[in-house]
């Protein structure tokens, strides 16, 4: 699959906040940090616990089972338990619309 995911309308996607999304049949946290809109696979790496539910911190969002941390933008697990990176999805606003593409 290679086409766009409406996720929000933008003005209803308030910065340091997440929402969550499937694509393609994934998993996907979208986050608005303060530079923009980023996407990762909705899955902490540890023990497979979502994501998007969790407390963002810049553009870091900590799992909230165990405290695992991962970069919302590149995808990379920052701290410990978790030692794997998750992958990351293009984001884009199109006429006031948040959309992620899976592929």
């Amino acid at each position: 699959m290679s086409g766009w995911v409406d996720v929000a309308r933008e003005s209803e996607f308030p910065t340091g906040t997440s929402r969550f999304v499937e694509v393609g049949g994934i998993p996907v946290g979208v986050f608005h940090v303060p530079d923009g809109f980023y996407a990762i696979e909705d899955c902490c790496t540890h023990d497979g616990g979502p994501l998007a539910g969790g407390e963002i911190e810049g553009d870091v969002v900590v799992c909230p089972r165990h405290g695992a941390r991962f970069s919302v933008k590149t995808g990379e697990v920052l701290a410990a338990p978790a030692y794997e990176d998750v992958a990351t999805f293009e984001v884009r606003v199109e006429r006031g619309m948040v959309q992620v593409r899976a592929g």
